[in-house]
């Protein structure tokens, strides 16, 4: 009977479940076995027992995978979103990225043909020219490159065929523009020697319409091409070779939109009870509070000089924030670019009972992002009397303020005077921005962010194994791994912050006699100058066939990892004087700037190192209940490395590095096939006991990762069903539970008081961080009197010197801080807030003016949180693990007399609900979603040539898929990722 191109391909994807596969040398079909690499050598998937989807090509394209975001759509347990600084999390089970930063490894290891690949872009890619894609579910702690705690994602590409010609391409257009084109030529050399080229590019419109005029954002402009040349030098030699090459530059957009509550006390930013479509109190940054008139009567600077108060209109009071996740309103087009070339090579012979294959992988990989940092045009009005009084000190109009101390200032952001453009230092290495020359400029302050890197990476690995006649079999292998980062940055880039580091700088060089200077950097810039991963894996396996139907396999892997970190953070932290040509940190007065505070004298650069290593394993017992039946019981353990934390600016109490994590899995499962082929049933379930697992937060602009431990349960069905061979039904479900276990306290950057009626939460206005004071005594009373107390000490001035004794000139009077106020019946905040400044309420609280008449004793007693108020996160779920998923997908082949066939095929996936933080609550949920896709094919005589039509995101839904919360100096806004919205097109292709 004749099968359509379309269902044979269908039926090899097993939707994680066995499948139907087609035999490339004959052409068959055959109804029993799809060959996967699950255990690092060619079995059937239905005999591997673990977890793991195999897809084929053809398979992706009639279910429209294409590419990483598309899978989660129909595999049990898997969720992808991307995340904060450029990253993205595919998780399985629970367990994906959730430690962000350079020193992280991933917890779901991605593998190209097999070999590990690190900070890989691999996924932001399409889908072409593959054999198959599989995942694997669960710890694989004995096989697989540097552990992998979730489980592993392994693409692998089409291989050259030896002596046969053979050519595909494939074209679609759809709406937004979208033109997609790929190819494939199979060129045989000789009887031994064939090469295979491949290659897709990829151009549409943007899907996010800007407010502001100009193209939408949110395009691609993509390409990636791929050469494999095959050498086989006799029946039992192989040898491969692959490189490739991926480029995107476009205006992708690396943060998608921003949801605020927003908080009118201007304290926190953003409330804590919903996500709402308002713009957040700008009065809670960095920027506002040092520009501040408040702060800088402190500082003994005249108000006139303040873009504004911290009790007035902040630069988004007014604003509108469109409510559609692809409706914003920016002033700064996003910028996206990325390469990715990548070299392997293979050996692989076959001695008879022994088969031995040494590999390696070599990859270079850049980025460069940037985008909006707040997606919103902000307010101008509120500058103008402050960049007047800039004006006036430039030209010396200002008594007692010499105008070469305020000329280079003006000269640099409002060139052309207060009425014309803004200029803001762009993202440069040298650390003088628009100081020196290095601008952008523009009718309304903008404010930006970028995120960058470049690393290469190289590994090489070894396996035998063997094919005994004997009960005995094993596989022993190692594996080295070398990476390489030579550049990490985030920037933060604002006109708000130029003039901040232009005016503090300018007068305290002023009020010391030195040189006019700026304070460097005048932007944000979090660095990792290097850093070094050197890791190493021998691992091995038994297979012990204890009788003709039941079969024991264990493994024990070694890991040893090390990690070299070279890293510093800078903001408006050192003079450096605007005359200065060459690098911010060549300033004569760079010797204040310590990147280290934690090593004897003043560091550039912070240095640490981490060194792990561990013993890991698995145990699997499985019983051939019959050719069609398999049971299986497994125990395994795996294993992530530690890492370090960047260095924070401010410096606040948070750990210095993060543990290795470490999970002990035990899973049972079933694989059956019924009915000579007729219904394929996979069941699996797991329970997970994670140990240290390592979460991320953002604190100080700068992301912190931390440590907790948790519980993981659940179960998996997935099924196909073939009533006759015309049809073809797949269904998937999966139930997970994940909680954090035991007593676990951790600060919620979102509600600093934690949760607490007799705390205070406070907006530093020196460098916008957020504390806490919390009354010993319960008392609620007692600790708003105590800050409202300190307050007036500070408005009246204060001394204060590091040691707490009142004997210098710290604080001016006339800060005019104003008392405690509540955030509101609808905040989700308990606690009372008020602007103050945290080292000073230390002091107080700590009985530095007890002496003073200002005794924390006489209000019940206070306690200090540098870091928040920690609340019990016990029981809580982890990020983005929804309880339930589902999925099913149907076609119906319609076979012609001619030859021809037409494929009908409709697939809907429901996502349950999740959270985006490990601190749970209405704020941080993710909606469940549906997702819907169809598309019918018209196949040629022989599937030599197809027509198609195709529908994704039926329903238009803007399906959000993961969250983070930014940092506390910038406002505690929510930035949200969304699925693609609805798209359709045509396409059409051929293959011989």
């Amino acid at each position: 009977m004749r099968k359509s191109l379309l269902l044979a391909a269908t039926a090899i994807s097993a939707m994680s479940v066995p499948a139907v596969a087609q035999d490339q040398d004959s052409g068959a079909i055959d109804d029993n076995v799809i060959i996967v690499t699950a255990q690092r050598q060619a079995q059937s998937l239905q005999d591997v027992p673990i977890a793991v989807s195999a897809f084929s090509q053809e398979t992706l394209e009639a279910q429209q995978i294409e590419n990483s975001s598309d899978l989660q759509l129909t595999l049990p347990n898997i969720t992808f979103t991307k995340t904060n600084f450029t990253s993205s999390s595919f998780t399985i089970r629970g367990i994906g990225d959730l430690c962000v930063g350079v020193s992280c490894d991933q917890a779901t290891a991605i593998h190209l043909n097999d070999s590990p690949l690190f900070a890989t872009r691999l996924f932001e890619t399409e889908f072409f020219d593959l054999e198959r894609v599989e995942v694997l579910r669960g710890p694989q702690g004995t096989l697989f490159g540097r552990n992998a705690t979730a489980g592993v994602v392994n693409v692998v590409t089409a291989k050259p065929n030896l002596g046969e010609f053979e050519a595909s391409g494939d074209a679609e257009y759809g709406n937004y523009n979208a033109i997609k084109v790929q190819g494939m030529v199979n060129v045989p050399i000789s009887d031994s020697i064939a090469f295979r080229g491949a290659g897709v590019y990829v151009k549409r419109d943007g899907y996010t319409t800007n407010l502001n005029g100009g193209p939408d954002l949110d395009d691609r402009d993509l390409y990636s091409v791929r050469g494999s040349l095959r050498f086989e030098p006799s029946p039992d030699t192989t040898i491969d070779l692959y490189a490739s090459y991926f480029r995107e530059n476009d205006n992708r957009m690396r943060i998608q939109k921003q949801y605020c509550q927003r908080d009118p006390t201007g304290i926190l930013g953003c409330l804590n009870g919903s996500r709402k479509a308002e713009s957040f109190n700008a009065n809670a940054t960095f920027t506002a509070a040092l520009s501040s008139r408040e702060f800088l009567a402190t500082q003994g600077i005249p108000t006139a000089f303040a873009l504004g108060s911290l009790y007035g209109p902040d630069q988004y009071a007014g604003i509108d924030i469109p409510e559609d996740s692809r409706t914003v309103n920016t002033a700064f087009t996003p910028e996206y670019f990325t390469s990715e070339m990548t070299l392997q090579g293979s050996i692989e012979h076959d001695f008879g009972p022994i088969n031995a294959k040494l590999s390696g992988n070599y990859q270079k990989v850049k980025l460069n992002s940037r985008q909006d940092y707040n997606n919103n045009i902000g307010r101008r009005d509120i500058y103008a009397p402050a960049l007047n009084t800039l004006a006036a000190a430039a030209a010396g109009l200002v008594p007692g303020l010499p105008a070469a101390y305020f000329a280079p200032l003006a000269s640099a952001i409002i060139p052309d005077g207060p009425d014309g453009v803004l200029c803001t230092s762009d993202t440069d290495t040298t650390g003088l921005g628009s100081f020196g020359g290095n601008s952008i400029c523009g009718t309304t302050p903008l404010q930006f962010d970028g995120s960058n890197q470049a690393n290469s990476s190289w590994s090489a690995e070894a396996i035998i194994s063997s094919d005994l006649d004997g009960p005995f079999n094993f596989l022993v292998g190692g594996i080295y791994a070398d990476f390489h980062l030579s550049e990490n940055s985030y920037y933060v880039n604002a006109f708000a912050i130029d003039y901040v580091a232009g005016l503090l700088g300018s007068f305290t060089s002023l009020g010391n006699g030195l040189p006019p200077s700026f304070l460097g950097t005048p932007y944000f810039r979090n660095n990792t100058n290097d850093l070094t991963v050197k890791s190493y894996g021998l691992f091995g396996e038994v297979y012990f066939d204890v009788s003709d139907r039941l079969k024991l396999t264990g493994g024990l892997r070694y890991n040893n990892d090390e990690k070299n970190v070279e890293a510093r953070s800078t903001l408006a932290s050192f003079l450096v004087p605007y005359s200065q040509t060459t690098d911010a940190f060549d300033s004569p007065f760079v010797g204040s700037y310590d990147a280290d505070p934690g090593t004897p004298g003043n560091q550039i650069y912070q240095r640490r190192n981490v060194k792990d290593n561990e013993i890991t394993g698995r145990l699997v017992l499985d019983y051939q209940i019959s050719d069609d039946n398999l049971l299986y019981a497994s125990y395994s353990r795996g294993y992530k490395s530690g890492g370090l934390n960047p260095p924070l600016q401010p410096i606040f109490e948070v750990p210095e590095s993060f543990e290795s994590e470490q999970v002990d899995a035990f899973e049972i499962g079933s694989k059956n096939s019924f009915g000579d082929g007729a219904l394929q049933l996979n069941l699996t379930a797991f329970y997970y006991k994670y140990k240290n697992l390592q979460l991320s937060k953002i604190v100080a602009r700068t992301s912190v990762n931390e440590n907790i431990d948790a519980d993981i349960y659940g179960a998996e069905v997935e099924a196909v069903l073939r009533p006759d061979p015309d049809w073809m039904i797949n269904m998937g479900f999966s139930y997970l539970k994940t909680k954090v276990k035991g007593d676990t306290f951790n600060s919620d950057p979102r509600d600093f008081g934690g949760g607490r009626s007799d705390a205070v939460i406070i907006k530093d206005i020196t460098n916008a961080s957020n504390c806490a004071v919390v009354s010993s005594s319960g008392s609620a009373a007692g600790i708003n009197a105590f800050v409202n107390t300190v307050n007036n000490v500070i408005n009246g001035g204060i001394d204060l010197d590091q040691n707490g004794v009142i004997d210098g000139g710290d604080i001016r009077p006339g800060a005019n801080l104003q008392g405690t106020t509540s955030f509101g019946s609808d905040s989700g905040i308990a606690s009372t807030g008020a602007f103050g400044i945290c080292g000073i309420l230390e002091a107080a609280a700590g009985g530095a003016f007890a002496a003073a008449g200002l005794d924390p004793a006489a209000f019940g007693g206070v306690e200090f949180f540098a870091a928040g108020v920690p609340k019990n996160i016990r029981g809580n779920s982890l990020p983005q693990a929804p309880k339930f998923k589902f999925s099913v997908g149907a076609q119906y082949t319609v076979n012609f007399d001619s030859g021809m066939s037409l494929v009908p095929r409709v697939d809907l996936a429901y996502t349950g609900e999740s959270y985006g933080s490990i601190f749970n609550g209405n704020v941080n949920r993710i909606k469940g979603y549906a997702q819907a896709n169809a598309q019918i094919q018209l196949n040629g005589t022989d599937d030599r040539w197809y027509v198609r039509g195709f529908i994704q995101n039926i329903f238009d839904s803007n399906s959000e898929t993961g969250l983070y919360v930014t940092d506390q100096s910038s406002g505690l806004y929510t930035n949200v990722f969304t699925l693609e919205p609805r798209r359709y097109g045509i396409g059409a292709g051929f293959k011989f």
